[in-house]
């Protein structure tokens, strides 16, 4: 079941009739994204988010705050009554495709080719192929061949 839409009142958005500008407005941040990118890596507590970012603890407390607000992370007490828990929304789940496209670019363009990196890999510990994009005709989709219409 799909969460309810950040309504325009509850955000000053840079571009409110543009989906990139808005989803920018609401995770786009550094440390929001790499937030995300860890609770799909397991990280569900406080501390777990602290240590694998080194991110200050009152950023921390304000982009997880304003994750939870805006629907990417649910919060909830752990059952010791100690401290808070964080897992993904479907919202938030729906952003892999986000994340691994920006680990994709940085895999390319990031790094010198010797340089090495951590790799995504599936179930069979096979890296990721390449994500790609494809049109409604099942051919290759980019910058080229696609274009915006403002109709809605």
């Amino acid at each position: 079941m799909a969460q309810p839409a950040i309504r325009a009142d509850e955000v000053t958005w840079t571009d409110s009739t543009c989906p990139v500008a808005r989803t920018l407005d609401l995770i786009g941040d550094r440390w929001s994204l790499l937030i995300v990118r860890d609770a799909m890596d397991g990280a569900r507590a406080f501390t777990d988010f602290q240590q694998r970012t080194g991110i200050a603890r009152n950023i921390l407390t304000d982009r997880l705050r304003r994750l939870v607000e805006r629907g990417v992370l649910d919060r909830r007490t752990a059952p010791t009554g100690r401290r808070q828990l964080y897992t993904l929304t479907p919202a938030g789940r729906d952003l892999f495709t986000v994340i691994v496209a920006l680990r994709q670019w940085g895999e390319r363009h990031a790094f010198a080719s010797d340089e090495t990196h951590s790799v995504l890999v599936d179930e069979l510990g096979r890296p990721l192929p390449e994500l790609r994009l494809v049109g409604s005709n099942g051919e290759p989709a980019d910058a080229d061949t696609t274009s915006v219409r403002k109709d809605r």
